[in-house]
């Protein structure tokens, strides 16, 4: 094992946290990481802003050792009420979604990401698993997307373009909330997000 590899390693498990650039959000997780595989606990923490009310989302995750989202357990805690949603995918690449309204199952287009709205954490999973952040690439890739606060999931596809490590131009982003260029670390997690959040 390289020096730069013991390095990496020596990191984790590591506490990221990021603040949303108008300050009215903020989002903290403990991340695992052991190769590509990632357990995951976190928290957003959001005011009341003129798009949504004042919420609290905790968030649990584990990826097989790819780097593919195997389980999601969310809560989201509003004023009024508490919700639960658990998202998992089974050998056969299909998902169960088990929340108020009860399961069901489905491809989501054949998802392997989950992706979380106001959430620069989960941009992390596709961008480490396809390895985007130590290549040059374009993907279009299809992710099982969470809706804040609502708690609803939905298909969506999210695109990414990189320049790779030395092309010093981040990566290019278009999501169904965003068309920007993000910048990530030498592990592929986000530093910043312009418009969503930067790390501190």
């Amino acid at each position: 094992m390289s020096a730069a590899n013991d390095a990496t390693d020596s990191a984790w498990p590591a506490i990221l946290t990021w603040r949303a650039h108008d300050a009215s959000r903020m989002e903290s997780s403990r991340v695992q990481l052991s190769g590509n595989r990632i357990k995951a606990y976190g928290r957003i923490v959001a005011a009341a802003s003129g798009t949504h009310p004042a919420f609290s989302a905790s968030y649990d995750l584990v990826t097989d050792e790819t780097g593919a989202t195997k389980r999601l357990s969310m809560s989201v805690t509003l004023a009024e009420r508490d919700r639960q949603l658990s998202i998992a995918r089974d050998e056969e690449n299909m998902w169960l979604v088990t929340d108020h309204q009860g399961q069901s199952r489905g491809s989501y287009e054949g998802a392997l990401d989950v992706d979380v709205v106001f959430s620069p954490f989960f941009n992390a999973l596709p961008i480490r698993r396809t390895g985007l952040y130590r290549r040059v690439d374009s993907v279009s890739l299809p992710v099982v997307y969470v809706n804040l606060p609502e708690l609803t999931v939905r298909q969506a596809t999210i695109s990414y373009s990189s320049s790779g490590p030395d092309g010093g131009d981040g990566i290019k982003l278009h999501s169904p909330v965003a068309e920007t260029t993000i910048t990530v670390d030498g592990d592929g997690f986000i530093v910043d997000y312009p418009g969503l959040a930067t790390r501190i």
